[in-house]
């Protein structure tokens, strides 16, 4: 009888830190930006004018990423500081366009995106006349992203 009590126990505190720990996981989605630390607006900083904006989801994944900020290289950081700045002065248009061309690029094969990334590569190894009449003889075909 008493194994069954612990048993009973154990499984109601451990629901109970499952309910609260998915509270607080809710919570952090829908901090201010105010409420952020120090750090996390260091790090989110270009998104500081839109942070009390952002959908709950957006929010997390930006938390996400400042919580892993500090263990990234250098190179890891400068790029999430230029990709986020990117971010920030796109319109939602621009953003949402952004979002099917990564989704449609994810759903590729990895050959197809290695061949696209070394076509990529190439492309950015040209001088600028070059790439802008390429852009302007295709502009569908050319457009400036960071496939990396």
């Amino acid at each position: 009888m008493a194994s069954f009590q612990t048993r009973l126990n154990f499984a109601l505190v451990f629901s109970l830190y499952l309910l609260m720990s998915s509270i607080a996981l809710a919570d952090d989605s829908t901090l201010s930006w105010s409420q952020l630390n120090n750090e996390q607006r260091q790090v989110l900083n270009p998104l500081a004018s839109e942070w009390d904006t952002l959908r709950p989801w957006q929010r997390e994944k930006m938390l996400d990423i400042a919580r892993d900020y500090a263990k990234m290289s250098p190179a890891k950081q400068d790029l999430v500081q230029k990709r986020l700045t990117n971010w920030s002065r796109m319109t939602p248009y621009e953003r949402e366009n952004a979002r099917k061309n990564h989704h449609q690029f994810q759903s590729l094969s990895p050959e197809k995106k290695v061949e696209l990334r070394r076509k990529w590569m190439e492309y950015q190894q040209l001088p600028e006349s070059a790439r802008g009449k390429l852009r302007s003889e295709s502009p569908d075909t050319y457009k400036d992203a960071d496939l990396n």
